[in-house]
C-alpha cells in the first residue's frame, strides 16, 4: 500500500487541499493513517477509484 499525502491527492485530483480535506471529513475519500502531525495520508488504489468513480459521475 502506497500512502498520499493530502496535497499528492489534491495534485492528483487537480483539486485544493481544502476540498481534500473536505473529502475525508464527510467520508468520500477514506484516510488510512495520520502523518506525525496528524494529516490524514490515503492510499493511492483508493485516490484513483475516487478520480475514476467521480468522473463517471460528472467531475469533481
Amino acid at each position: 500500500m502506497s500512502l498520499m499525502s493530502v496535497s499528492e491527492v489534491a495534485e492528483f485530483l487537480e483539486v485544493q487541499d481544502v476540498r481534500v480535506q473536505r473529502l475525508e471529513r464527510e467520508s468520500l475519500l477514506l484516510s488510512k493513517d495520520k502523518d506525525g502531525e496528524g494529516n490524514p495520508l490515503f492510499d493511492k488504489n483508493d485516490v484513483e477509484k475516487y478520480k475514476e468513480l467521480a468522473e463517471r459521475l460528472g467531475g469533481l
